[in-house]
């Protein structure tokens, strides 16, 4: 028979097992809680680091190459895996990806190069409509300010438009792919996929531009000043035919 005082001793320990744990249960909670203290660091190694709301959506990733996320719709992924976009992706209050920053740069075996920068932001439920490009190929480069009209969400989003496009690519049939992929490419209820209205920059041929563009993203006026340091203005046609230019005479590069 066990003596009183070693019950009552038992009792104690076991009641001091069972607070020790609460406690402990309890601080291992906190230690996760939005109002925990915040740690502070000098410096800090890391491959990807996902910003995410208290719902587990994504707003931002941030991640070398290897780790990178592909397109992102409504928390779905689509259209291609990732690992090609060192970065910052940026994400809607839907989970959806909405714009980003990547760059890459590198020097091949036989000495030529490649770079590019792009800082995008993206129409809802569509892809980019206003970014700031710089594309290089060993010298020869392109960089400025891109505005750009999508097809409305609402006639057609994203996520669709590209499982429709992906479809169309495994068809073996290669005219009826053909045929398939020209009617996909076709405008909307009027309204063309995408059509460039507006570059500020300097193209390729060192000269800085403006280009004004219609609604079907042809260029429609053009303001240069070229590699020479000659101005002008030209006007043109549907056709992208020049039909006026300022000053008359003046030599189109």
């Amino acid at each position: 028979m066990i003596d009183p005082q070693v019950r009552r001793e038992l009792r104690l320990l076991k009641g001091y097992a069972t607070l020790t744990t609460i406690i402990l249960g309890a601080l291992a909670v906190s230690a996760y809680r939005q109002d925990a203290p915040r740690g502070r660091f000098s410096e800090i190694d890391v491959e990807r680091i996902n910003v995410v709301e208290p719902d587990g959506k994504l707003r931002l990733v941030i991640s070398n190459r290897p780790r990178s996320i592909g397109p992102i719709y409504k928390g779905q992924p689509f259209g291609y895996a990732g690992g090609s976009r060192p970065g910052m992706i940026f994400f809607n209050d839907e989970g959806t990806e909405n714009g980003g920053l990547t760059f890459t740069g590198q020097r091949g075996s036989d000495g030529r190069y490649r770079a590019s920068s792009h800082f995008a932001f993206d129409q809802f439920d569509q892809d980019q409509v206003l970014y700031f490009s710089y594309n290089d190929e060993n010298g020869r480069r392109r960089l400025g300010l891109n505005i750009v009209d999508r097809v409305d969400a609402n006639v057609a989003n994203i996520y669709d438009m590209v499982a429709e496009r992906d479809s169309i690519e495994r068809m073996t049939d290669t005219v009826a792919r053909a045929q398939a992929m020209r009617r996909w490419q076709a405008p909307r209820n009027g309204q063309p996929l995408a059509a460039p209205r507006v570059f500020v920059g300097r193209d390729v041929n060192r000269a800085a531009v403006v280009t004004l563009s219609d609604p079907s993203g042809r260029p429609r006026l053009r303001l240069m000043v070229d590699s020479s340091g000659t101005a002008g203005l030209e006007f043109l046609d549907a056709s992208g035919t020049v039909t006026a230019r300022l000053p008359e005479g003046r030599r189109q590069e």
